[in-house]
């Protein structure tokens, strides 16, 4: 599925939500001539393309392998960041049960106060946001 996002010329690298596999196996740059010359469409990759931009927005080739190639990259990471995100969840459940078993609270306001200022600290203002996301995330799990 794509998903198309309009933008202006100042937030051009918004890019949609689609990614591709590598093709040949190999980034763009690492590619042999012999490999780009059995592609089926190679045709010169830095010549504008009309079908470049169907799911990258790019104009030329050269530039929607690399986005291609960068998006299958975020989608890596992305897999990552959920697998921890996962993780930190199923900590946080053990250390509640832990906490209410030996009757404390099972939420502990000044080590949240912690978590939002170190994601604050070390990603601005938004990261303050994606702090109270994962403590949201992590509540009430035990």
């Amino acid at each position: 599925m794509v998903t198309t996002v309009e933008t202006t010329e100042r937030d051009s690298c918004v890019s949609t939500a689609h990614a591709g596999a590598l093709r040949d196996g190999a980034p763009p740059a690492a590619r042999t001539p012999q490999q780009t010359a059995a592609r089926p469409d190679a045709k010169r990759r830095d010549e504008p393309d009309g079908h470049a931009a169907d799911d990258t927005g790019a104009r030329t080739r050269t530039a929607a392998d690399a986005i291609t190639d960068e998006r299958t990259r975020i989608d890596e990471l992305d897999a990552r960041i959920i697998s921890l995100v996962r993780e930190r969840v199923s900590v946080s459940g053990r250390i509640q049960r832990e906490r209410v078993s030996s009757g404390g609270r099972r939420v502990n306001l000044a080590r949240e106060m912690e978590i939002l200022s170190h994601y604050r600290d070390a990603l601005g203002r938004p990261g303050t946001s994606l702090a109270m996301t994962l403590l949201e995330l992590s509540r009430g799990r035990c």
